[in-house]
């Protein structure tokens, strides 16, 4: 048995341990804004309920490892003491994981992930309408446990609303696990799904994804993508050239010989197909041509 002392190894190190070790967590889907009312959107995995009566919810945005600098949410919470905490599904996980991107302050991750604002009844961050149960949290404390990288920042919230989609409820109102179809993050890419256990996800990419809100309007507003297929797509650094494109047809003509002529509705089809093998750049060249 491999056994370490934590003052042995890196920060870095050390925490790719926790993480593998501690897993699945539950994500903190968590929406705030800033003093000047921007939204903010970003998963967090330190995250768990820790009590009923009062009903108390505690994630931790934790500082970063790499450059020892806080992230949007703390410091918004520390202005504004609200947050609403979304529940991430697996229709909606691609969508999520795309909005842990460092954006530069002040991005509406809600826009760059193609997810809907929706505003909350008793707090002022906005709640993510394709979430399935969204809860309305008011501050209670902040207990920062460190000020090195990869300290974390126990947010304390508790629930003042609760939202929950008809859609996840029984008969009797009770909450259908199926249904709801959560996701849990592990270590590395990995996440887990509680109906087909353990998928991956590429992390966002550092350079930065274009975001749904830079995508062509015939694929953002498409009617077959679905907001997963959208958040794959949305996690390229550019789109692929004119060159490329052509090239792409050219190659596949033989295979798809109206492919020229295809409306965007086929095209869209045929891109989730691509998608479904985790070929995002033929997906775009399609989309493209």
């Amino acid at each position: 048995m491999l056994s370490l002392n934590p003052k042995d190894l890196s920060t870095g190190e050390l925490h790719g341990y926790l993480l593998n070790a501690v897993a699945p967590r539950p994500i903190a889907f968590a929406s705030t804004i800033d003093a000047d009312g921007n939204a903010n959107l970003s998963p967090f995995s330190f995250f768990n309920v820790f009590s009923a009566n009062p009903p108390i919810l505690i994630f931790s945005p934790a500082r970063r490892v790499r450059g020892n600098t806080t992230k949007h949410t703390l410091e918004n919470v520390e202005v504004i003491k609200e947050v609403v905490i979304n529940v991430v599904n697996y229709d909606l996980v691609h969508q999520a994981s795309l909005t842990s991107t460092d954006y530069p302050e002040g991005t509406n991750e809600f826009e760059k992930a193609g997810l809907t604002m929706l505003p909350s009844d008793k707090v002022k961050p906005f709640r993510v309408a394709e979430s399935p149960i969204q809860l309305e949290c008011k501050v209670n404390e902040i207990v920062h446990l460190g000020t090195e990288g990869g300290a974390g920042n126990l947010v304390i919230c508790e629930v003042v609303k609760l939202h929950i989609s008809e859609d996840v409820l029984n008969a009797d109102r009770t909450i259908n696990q199926e249904a709801l179809d959560l996701v849990a993050r592990a270590g590395g890419s990995y996440y887990s799904r509680a109906k087909n256990g353990f998928f991956e996800i590429p992390k966002p990419l550092r350079n930065m994804g274009i975001g749904v809100d830079n995508m062509p309007e015939h694929v953002k507003n498409s009617m077959i993508l679905t907001g997963n297929n959208l958040g794959m797509l949305a996690n390229v650094e550019a789109l692929p050239n004119e060159d490329d494109v052509a090239i792409f047809v050219k190659d596949i003509a033989e295979r798809y010989p109206d492919i020229k002529t295809a409306s965007h509705r086929e095209k869209h089809k045929l891109a989730q197909n691509y998608l479904s093998y985790g070929d995002v750049k033929s997906a775009w060249k399609l989309l493209l041509s």
